[in-house]
């Protein structure tokens, strides 16, 4: 792997990446286009290759971008996949299709932000909104608090944002703040009332090459949780028996780090609602499904949730002064990417291994 040529600093850069891998590994591209923008006013798509037969019983996704900006990290480790001959060959021999979604958040990721332009976090959209919506009734006594009304924050409201987290703890903070909330549409970790666009585009992706699959796997590039560069393995299914079982033989034991769970409380992550792997159950249902979200560690949580805090408030913002979104933008990209060759072939060692796992256990 060459970092350089395979790592990105800007969207329009790692989608130029990920096109130019496709096309020297010989394989269509299908663009789902975007109807915003990006940063610099460049086209945004939701890009799909897969590599394999169309007819494969064994499918094996590989998405980026769920959170925008993490996927500097994510489109990385799929143009590395793509560039790799010995694990294209031994999915081909197993008869496992790839399918690659780059950018599931385009806009979030050319803006340097989480959400969606609808200011949705992807990864809490995924409801039936005809139903009454989960709610997050401890949200509501730190949203004020979470975006003052100038940025940087004043010294009270840090001071505020200090005293909670001291009196309750951070992992109390960083579970009411990320559970995710319906109520407030400028807030952090909006779940949204309806399914936002990228919704919409990815389940139109798994219905076109997950429908002809019998077992599917999903191994979502995620960043900013837990030791930096240290990718967690965290199952990203129900709460089912069969499907831990399998992710646990093909992730977990021999000295690999093991699969966490939400459900059981061993995660970094926090109990969430409104995932994005329901829409592999719900689009694919004659499959059985195996999946886990790849969780890369970059700064303290902390620092993360300062940056998520400056970036909701920017949005709130656009006439803040040029200077002052660029440092928030760039406070943002440093949070959820690190920009070292060290970090960056970590990432691709562990998201390689997860991989070539994921091919072993759906061809058993």
């Amino acid at each position: 792997m060459n970092p350089g040529e395979t790592f990105a600093g800007t969207y329009a850069q790692a989608r130029e990446n990920f096109l130019r891998a496709a096309t020297e590994a010989g394989l269509p591209v299908e663009a789902k286009p975007h109807p915003d923008p990006g940063l610099q006013g460049e086209p945004l798509a939701m890009d799909v290759v897969r590599d394999g037969h169309p007819n494969a019983a064994r499918l094996l996704v590989l998405t980026s971008g769920c959170h925008g900006v993490e996927g500097f990290c994510g489109s990385g480790v799929q143009v590395a996949a793509l560039r790799d001959a010995e694990l294209r060959q031994r999915a081909q021999e197993a008869g496992v299709a790839l399918l690659y979604i780059h950018a599931l958040n385009p806009y979030g990721f050319s803006h340097l932000g989480r959400a969606t332009h609808e200011n949705v976090d992807l990864n809490r959209n995924f409801h039936d909104f005809t139903q009454p919506l989960p709610v997050n009734e401890a949200y509501r006594e730190l949203h004020e608090l979470l975006v003052p009304a100038s940025w940087p924050p004043p010294e009270e409201n840090q001071r505020a944002v200090g005293r909670y987290v001291g009196e309750r703890g951070i992992a109390h903070y960083q579970a009411v703040v990320s559970r995710g909330q319906y109520e407030y549409p400028d807030g952090l970790f909006y779940g949204g009332r309806a399914p936002c666009w990228s919704n919409l585009a990815l389940r139109e992706a798994l219905r076109a090459h997950g429908r002809r699959a019998g077992r599917i796997a999903w191994i979502d590039i995620h960043t900013g949780l837990g030791p930096s560069g240290v990718g967690e393995r965290i199952l990203a299914a129900r709460d089912d028996a069969a499907c831990i079982a399998r992710a646990t033989s093909w992730w977990s034991g021999g000295g690999r780090t093991p699969v966490t769970s939400i459900y059981d409380g061993s995660s970094s992550s926090a109990f969430l609602t409104g995932l994005m792997f329901g829409a592999a159950y719900e689009e694919c249902p004659q499959a059985e499904y195996t999946g886990m979200a790849l969780e890369y560690g970059t700064v303290p949580v902390l620092e993360t949730f300062q940056a998520l805090r400056a970036e909701q408030w920017l949005r709130r913002h656009p006439e803040a002064p040029a200077p002052l979104a660029e440092a928030i933008r760039r406070q943002v990209f440093e949070a959820f990417y690190t920009d070292t060759d060290a970090w960056r072939a970590q990432v691709w060692a562990q998201a390689r291994e997860a991989l070539l796992q994921a091919v072993a256990g759906l061809s058993a």
